[in-house]
């Protein structure tokens, strides 16, 4: 563990320790995410249990938080604007991913352009240090009402999966159809010449077993977690997007805390997603791994491959952005990943 983490840490602890005696009577805050409560095979789970965990001992049992998996709080968008309510009366955090913010906050997209991060190290930098991302977090504060608190590493990069042929170019998609979970994926796949269609992620195994789609694309992690490989056949390890989701909280609640409690909460986020972060880069190639023993074929792009997959892909995207969110915004993240890629290569 990073000494500058555990002082920060033990700071925040020992300051909201401190007020306990004053404070009033224990809150209940109710969390909710997508997966089953596995913390073994579900890292949303493994992060929000780590959370939650350290806000409790930090304050001493004065804030826990109840943990609501599998959607039992309703729909992305239900608990999405179940949060937005105003009053104390909602009590209500979620780890949401592009599905619910997407629709609240379309100025998050530019951080999934396809192909823009080099490494795991420059992603961390881009959510952790950018401009424009403590700017996002302004913004979806003043639009909302609700509090953007850390960008969750939810399972490694994105690749391609299909249950018809395997994928080395742009030139193998025509004619095959896959799920999207948000527009901005519909747009990659029409750019690679197949079709895309939204479907939620519960909906998705029969959606693949009944052929109403050939693939999808998801971190190897989704691909166990959903029993996809049941489902598919091959996967093409493309690096797409960063695959993350966004810890969530409502605005009044968040406020509600004092001083010392909100800096337990951030600090505790930091912590779990750096553990959560730790784990999934140390398990990728054994979920990977895993995969093919289930049966999958398993491709590696070539150099020269990506290159193609990226110069079809990301122009595409971007195009599909522009009519989306205003140009400053993905300028901005553009600008911000190119200098993220940068410093973690220097290190």
């Amino acid at each position: 563990m990073k000494r500058s983490v555990i002082g920060k840490v033990a700071l925040a602890c020992a300051l909201a320790l401190g007020l306990n005696g004053a404070a009033g009577a224990a809150r209940v805050v109710k969390m909710s995410h997508i997966g089953p409560a596995n913390v073994e095979n579900n890292v949303v789970h493994y992060f929000v249990k780590e959370f939650a965990s350290r806000v409790a001992e930090c304050t001493q049992g004065n804030i826990t938080f109840e943990l609501y998996p599998d959607e039992q709080l309703g729909s992305e968008e239900q608990r999405m604007e179940l949060m937005m309510k105003d009053g104390l009366n909602q009590p209500v955090a979620d780890v949401s991913s592009f599905a619910a913010m997407g629709t609240v906050l379309p100025e998050l997209y530019p951080s999934s352009v396809p192909f823009m991060f080099n490494s795991y190290e420059a992603a961390h930098v881009f959510f952790d240090e950018s401009e424009y991302w403590a700017n996002l977090k302004k913004l979806f504060r003043e639009r909302t009402g609700c509090v953007l608190i850390e960008a969750v590493e939810e399972g490694g990069f994105l690749a391609f999966t299909n249950s018809k042929r395997e994928i080395r170019s742009p030139a193998d998609f025509p004619g095959l159809k896959f799920r999207g979970m948000d527009e901005g994926q519909v747009a990659i796949f029409k750019a690679f010449g197949a079709s895309g269609t939204p479907i939620p992620w519960g909906e998705l195994y029969m959606a693949l077993k009944t052929g109403v789609v050939d693939g999808q694309m998801n971190p190897a992690f989704y691909v166990l977690l959903g029993s996809l490989t049941e489902v598919q056949k091959y996967m093409t390890l493309a690096n797409i997007q960063y695959s993350d989701q966004f810890l969530v909280m409502n605005g009044d609640l968040f406020d509600s805390f004092s001083d010392e409690e909100r800096a337990v909460i951030l600090e505790a986020a930091k912590e779990a997603n750096r553990l959560t972060r730790a784990r999934i880069e140390a398990e990728d190639s054994q979920q990977v791994e895993k995969c093919r023993r289930l049966g999958m074929q398993v491709y590696a792009p070539t150099p020269a491959e990506m290159e193609q997959f990226r110069n079809v892909g990301q122009p595409a995207y971007i195009e599909w952005l522009k009519s989306k969110v205003p140009a400053e915004w993905l300028e901005a993240a553009l600008r911000d990943a190119k200098a993220a890629n940068e410093k973690a290569s220097a290190k």
